[in-house]
């Protein structure tokens, strides 16, 4: 796995992974929680034993809004509130489901588009699937 260098910011290891096409979390070494959005030190515990871990990639949509905007501008698009199964909460959008279809409680999977060389994390719904 990938290891951050002395000299790099925690933010700047995690966007890095990401362009590479690498979602990683940090986990503490102190409690075992899970941490999400990248820090220096845990937000459960104060210890500032993280080290970068892959996971698996599930979560369930724990909220949803759609964002309306003109044809022109893209159309619609959801935002969506995603809890990891490793107990993390971010905000994305599940990919590949009209906006309207996403819903609360549904199972997706993360991964990263990398998009003129810069990673984005968003998700796919494992169920009822646009094909």
């Amino acid at each position: 796995m990938t290891t951050q260098t002395i000299h790099e910011g925690v933010q700047a290891f995690h966007q890095r992974e990401l362009d590479a096409g690498r979602f990683l979390l940090q986990c503490c070494g102190g409690c075992g929680r899970h941490v999400y959005y990248p820090r220096e030190g845990c937000p459960h515990c104060g210890s500032t034993a993280l080290e970068w871990k892959r996971f698996s990639g599930l979560g369930t949509v724990h909220a949803v809004t759609t964002v309306r905007r003109r044809p022109v501008d893209g159309g619609d698009l959801n935002v969506s509130l995603i809890e990891l199964d490793e107990g993390v909460r971010l905000m994305s959008r599940v990919d590949n489901l009209v906006p309207d279809a996403v819903r609360i409680g549904q199972r997706v999977r993360a991964r990263v588009q990398v998009k003129d060389g810069r990673g984005l994390v968003l998700f796919d719904a494992i169920e009822g699937a646009n094909s």
